[in-house]
């Protein structure tokens, strides 16, 4: 099958993307709402990009009424999100922050998770995850004509669960079956971990 992407609608074209370039990490933000609560939001385009400046980047979308989703207000707003890597044991209240309320109204409330404080940075993290990056805004790009949002931040101090880092002489490892991370998929589906191989780079 050959597929011209100039014959999707853009509905189509997420449908295919975000079925075919699988798994994705899930890139977990909480934003400062500005009135002294917090959003709390999954996004799948993510990755990290760049070491130095260390970036991570993400991509967000329009609510259906036609205004921006919370976390590009807030970002764009007040610089400063924190972004986790969920684990498995996480993935109902991540799936369940994905709902769109009202701005303002916090999804902490909805999925009962709490928070802690995140070192000297303005934001806190959220309680019992293995991994949290402290990032401040870098840039955002609007991109093509429905205006998506590319979101880079810059990290300045990563949380990382102590029984995920075993110390190496040339830095930290981290093990990637403690982390446990949920994975997206297409459509309402999420993937884990399962068997995996590791293997030198060629000489």
């Amino acid at each position: 099958m050959h597929v011209d992407l100039g014959s999707l609608t853009p509905t189509q074209v997420y449908f295919l993307m975000t079925q075919t370039v699988i798994p994705r990490p899930i890139a977990w933000v909480l934003s400062d709402n500005g009135d002294a609560s917090h959003n709390l939001a999954p996004f799948s385009y993510f990755n990290a990009v760049c070491s130095d400046p260390p970036l991570l980047a993400f991509s967000v979308g329009w609510k259906s009424e036609g205004v921006r989703k919370d976390t590009w207000t807030n970002v764009d707003e007040r610089d400063r999100f924190v972004v986790h890597i969920a684990s498995r044991e996480m993935l109902q209240p991540l799936n369940q922050s994905s709902m769109v309320l009202p701005h303002g109204e916090s999804e902490l409330e909805h999925t009962g998770l709490t928070t802690v404080p995140f070192g000297d940075f303005p934001l806190p993290r959220l309680d019992g995850v293995r991994v949290a990056f402290a990032c401040e805004k870098f840039a955002i790009h609007e991109l093509g004509p429905k205006r998506q949002g590319l979101i880079l931040g810059r990290v300045l101090s990563a949380y990382l669960d102590d029984g995920i880092v075993e110390p190496r002489d040339r830095g930290l490892k981290i093990r990637a079956q403690s982390l446990d991370p949920i994975a997206r998929l297409g459509g309402k589906e999420y993937g884990m971990l399962g068997k995996y191989i590791t293997l030198p780079r060629p000489e």
